[in-house]
């Protein structure tokens, strides 16, 4: 074995130019992230399944061109398929799931030469900003292992903070994306709903609250991905704005000064932790320092409406996705094949309608128009991430049979994600603070299609305050 003694120093499009110049081969690249693995695995129960020989295979195949041609690259536990690979979502019920396809999203990672190898961890079906399946058990926080790593994408974020891979595909239904981030010191963007393809058998995920992007440790990382994968495909339902260019030359500017709102409490006037109300206001100093003019606003969310239709629509889409799973095995669902409150919110479907998803659809749209209205007025909008720093593991606990609490719990703490979820928003968190050895992330939002916009403003507070170098305690 050849390791590449500086991998870590690296972001995925430094190490892809590397392999450009020949200074390193994919298949050290590669036998570096599994060294990395094995090293701090045991500690944070990131990666829940290896498929290391492919990506030998697929390492010494590259031609070297392709745009991130030799990165080692993990993909999460859930809604992704890779031919031959099990995808178990994080369940005793897809444990012996076998993909007989790739997803599209898998197919363009392969062509833009990421060494695909394992599978990260997460909740099951997707369900917690925590990530503690009873299939693999917690993953913990690479900052603090008594803290939650978020979730759901809990897996990847911990995978990409402990420096297995430079960066790592991800889901965000609610804030997987974002709150995972926050939690570890990473950056995480949610792109606007439709940006990525979702096929090709699916045409949206939860109703278009959920979509496919990662988890990276740098900005520019998150901008090349998105230019591997975005753009529709044959027979999509819908599609984002159209984006001409590449979204990495647009992160390697600043952009025009612009109009920032920002908010530190949450959309039912409740107030946060405040190491994350401290971060948001500290973040809008540093972006007024930089030239953008900034005020405190909000957009005025209808926080319990959007309480209640995010409830029916999860609630609904679950209970198809079991009906689904049923019909597949040509068997009910045993009762220790899913966790207690899977179970419990599949069964409150039962006490909705066709008529009670139909309207939840509505105020979603409703969010969005809201939304658009308040981007004519301002550029972006700035609020914490998650409404505290980690919690300790178990906080949002999916072995609880009291749905009402969980689900109050997990809405107090992810309320600044989901709504963009609902709207179909970009928005993105960004390492901002340290609160007693833990990190904490500001989020920043934009207009529909204006990914782009997002992506320049993270990259510039990157440039004013780096967090590259900044890793958590692991062992060398």
């Amino acid at each position: 074995m050849s390791l590449f003694s500086d991998y870590q120093a690296h972001d995925a499009v430094g190490l892809a130019a590397l392999v450009r110049r020949r200074e390193v081969s994919p298949v050290e690249l590669l036998e570096s992230a599994l060294a990395r693995l094995e090293a701090v695995n045991p500690l944070i129960n990131a990666v829940v399944d290896q498929f290391a020989e492919e990506a030998f295979a697929q390492a010494r195949s590259l031609t070297g061109e392709e745009p991130l041609a030799g990165v080692p690259f993990l993909l999460k536990d859930l809604n992704i398929q890779v031919l031959g690979q099990r995808t178990s979502n994080g369940s005793r019920l897809w444990r012996d799931h076998r993909a007989v396809k790739d997803s599209t999203v898998t197919a363009r990672y392969r062509a833009a030469g990421l060494l695909l190898f394992g599978f990260t961890n997460t909740a099951e079906l997707g369900l917690a900003c925590e990530t503690a399946p009873a299939l693999f058990g917690p993953t913990r926080n690479p900052w603090n292992v008594e803290r939650s790593v978020g979730g759901s994408s809990g897996g990847a974020a911990a995978a990409v903070a402990a420096g297995i891979v430079p960066a790592a595909h991800a889901t965000d239904g609610g804030g997987s994306i974002r709150i995972p981030s926050s939690n570890t010191g990473t950056f995480g963007l949610k792109p606007t709903r439709g940006r990525n393809p979702f096929g090709p058998d699916l045409g949206e995920g939860w109703n278009g609250l959920s979509v496919h992007h990662a988890i990276t440790r740098s900005v520019r990382d998150s901008a090349a991905l998105l230019d591997a994968t975005h753009g529709p495909e044959p027979g999509d339902p819908y599609a984002a704005p159209r984006f001409d260019g590449r979204y990495l030359d647009l992160v390697e500017r600043d952009p025009a000064p612009l109009r920032i709102a920002f908010q530190t409490v949450d959309h039912e006037g409740r107030a946060v932790d405040p190491a994350a109300a401290k971060a948001v206001t500290d973040a809008a100093a540093l972006l007024e320092s930089l030239g953008h003019r900034v005020e405190e606003a909000s957009p005025g969310v209808d926080g319990a409406a959007l309480k209640r239709a995010t409830r029916i629509i999860v609630a609904s889409n679950i209970a198809n996705v079991l009906r689904a799973r049923e019909e597949a095995l040509g068997r009910p669902i045993e009762p220790d094949e899913l966790e207690p409150i899977t179970r419990l919110w599949a069964g409150e479907s039962t006490r909705y309608s066709g008529a009670d998803l139909a309207r939840s659809i509505w105020t979603t749209h409703g969010l969005s128009r809201l939304f658009g209205r308040f981007f004519q007025r301002y550029d972006a909008l700035l609020t914490p991430t998650f409404a505290a720093p980690p919690l300790p593991i178990g906080t949002v606990d999916m072995q609880s049979t009291d749905l009402d609490g969980y689900y109050e719990t997990l809405r107090r703490y992810s309320a600044f994600t989901s709504v963009y979820n609902s709207a179909g928003i970009p928005a993105a968190s960004v390492p901002f603070a340290l609160a007693d050895g833990l990190p904490v992330g500001v989020q920043i939002a934009a207009p529909l299609g204006e990914d782009g916009r997002v992506l320049q403003l993270a990259a510039q507070i990157e440039r004013a305050r780096p967090w590259a170098g900044l890793y958590p305690p692991l062992p060398a």
